[in-house]
This record gives C-alpha cells, structure tokens and sequence, in this order.
C-alpha cells in the first residue's frame, strides 16, 4: 500500500524544487519532509528526487509524481460531488501542463481565463519548447500538454489545435546594415539571429525551406518570447515571431519581413492523459474552443 503522506511530501519537493519551500507548501518542517522523503525511498528501494538547485524527480519519482497528481485531481473531484464535505474542502488543486512561449504569448491566455472562470481551479503552467513538451507529459510531470508532436503519448489522447504562423523579422535599420543588396542565402550565414534557447529551430528551419541555406551565426540567447519581439525591435538579430505578435510592428514600419511571404507554420497539437477528471474535461474544451478561434487551419 502507498504512504501518500510519503508521496505528496515527494511531489512536492519535485514541484517546489526544494525541501524548504515543500515544508512551507505542506505545512509541516523542512525535517518531516525529508524524513517522509527518506523513509519512502528506503521502502520502494531507489531514489526518488535528485538533491540539488533545484531538486528534480528521477524518472520512477516522476511517475509516483503523476500517480499523485491524478489521485489529487480525481479526489478534489468526488469531494465536490458530496455535499457533506464541499463546503469543507480544500481549493482545488492546480492542474499542472506544460505549454510552449509563443502560445503563452498569443493565443493561450484566453483558453486559461475560460477554463479558470468555468471550473474555479488554477494552473500550474511548465514552459517548454513545443518540440519538446509532449516529453513533460511522458515523463509523468503534466497532466497535458501543448505540443508539436502528433504521436499521443503513452495514455493519452491527442487533439489537433490548428497552426501557429510565424515570419521571419528584423528592424529597418537592421536590414539596411546586413542586408544592403537584399536578403539573400549568403547574407544570412553572417547575420546576428535571436533563438529562443539551444533547442529553438525556427530560425534554421526558415532558411532552410526559404533559401535552402543552412545556418549558424552568431546569436543572442533570449527565452522570452515578448523579449525577442523587443530584441529584434532593437535592432540586435532578425528573429522568427508568430503573425499575430509580429503584426502590429509590421504595419507600423517598425519591422520588416526578410521575405515577404515565405513564412513558416507550426502545427500544434493538445495532448492530455486519458484519466476520467471533469477538470481536464473543461480544460480540454477551453483550449480546442480558443484555438479554432485564434490558430489558423492546419
């Protein structure tokens, strides 16, 4: 049988990211946590968390991480349905998901007011690469996820959201220093570009389908996509933004594409677990109901 007092002292040193701020979560001594922690290790016999800045769940702890959550949510579920303890239960827990920054920039926010204001619960929001998000949700970390991968995961069901459009950007007075004769494949070897952190593609993506060119200049490391909006308003590299974003600079003057009409589209999907929760439930609706308004078709 699992000690889930054990467990949720695990899951919340994986949440929080260490024994100090779990204890505060919890509400019980950095000590109580570590001895719960410790007493569950030695039980299963493997190490749950790995201790460090911050602490991280190893991959048998991810999995009793999402065995918790899900009990969370499943039993925020039935106590809402039974009159003698609503009124005395706790707020409902926070759904946990992991989304990408270019949807948390654009069309996402609108998706999390609708599911907030229909179902009274929070968000727990774990920021990821698109390209990588699906393996939030592999892992046992999230309950759902937005992701550019087609492929459900193991227990899950997959949804396609529609796409997300992006064109490649940079200043006026950008473009004239590096692209006096016009953008073209040998230019783009040697301009400064903007990536979002090692694992962003756009950019190489674009010159690839768009000059056939490969790429590898020097570049500024900025993870935030509002921030490389303003970097690339600055004048410090060409970056790839989402249409949406990007629009409003464009018809200013205060940003130019480096190819009109070459852009590129990013087909994004919702990945969710298949647990029977209502929350996920209204969650799930919220985020296909927002993208068939805001994403274009796929």
């Amino acid at each position: 049988m699992l000690d889930y007092a054990s467990l949720a002292a695990v899951a919340a040193v994986a949440r929080e990211g260490s024994f100090e701020k779990a204890a505060q979560a919890l509400g019980v001594t950095p000590s109580a946590v570590s001895q719960r922690v410790k007493g569950l290790e030695e039980r299963i016999g493997a190490i749950l968390l790995t201790r460090g800045v911050p602490c991280r769940p190893t991959a048998i702890g991810a999995k009793l991480c999402a065995h918790v959550e899900q009990v969370r949510l499943l039993e925020g579920q039935v106590v809402q349905d039974l009159p003698g303890l609503a009124a005395s239960a706790p707020r409902p827990s926070a759904v946990r998901i992991a989304v990408n920054s270019d949807s948390l920039s654009t069309w996402f926010p609108q998706a999390a007011a609708a599911f907030a204001e229909t179902s009274g619960a929070t968000l727990d929001l774990v920021l990821e690469d698109e390209a990588h998000t699906a393996d939030r949700l592999k892992s046992g970390e999230v309950l759902a996820a937005v992701t550019a991968d087609p492929a459900p995961a193991p227990g899950c069901r997959a949804y396609p959201l529609g796409a997300l459009d992006y064109m490649a950007l940079a200043s006026p007075a950008f473009l004239a220093r590096h692209f006096p004769g016009g953008v073209d494949a040998e230019r783009l070897r040697t301009a400064p570009i903007l990536r979002f952190d090692r694992r962003d593609q756009l950019q190489a993506r674009w010159a690839q389908e768009a000059w056939n060119v490969k790429i590898s200049p020097p570049t500024h490391w900025t993870p935030s996509t509002p921030g490389m909006l303003d970097l690339t308003l600055a004048g410090l590299g060409w970056a790839m933004a989402p249409v949406s974003m990007a629009a409003p600079h464009l018809a200013s003057g205060r940003l130019v594409e480096l190819a009109p009409n070459l852009r590129l589209t990013v087909t994004l999907y919702w990945q969710r677990t298949r647990l029977a929760a209502q929350l996920l439930d209204r969650l799930t609706e919220a985020v296909r109901s927002t993208a068939r308004r805001e994403l274009s078709p796929s």
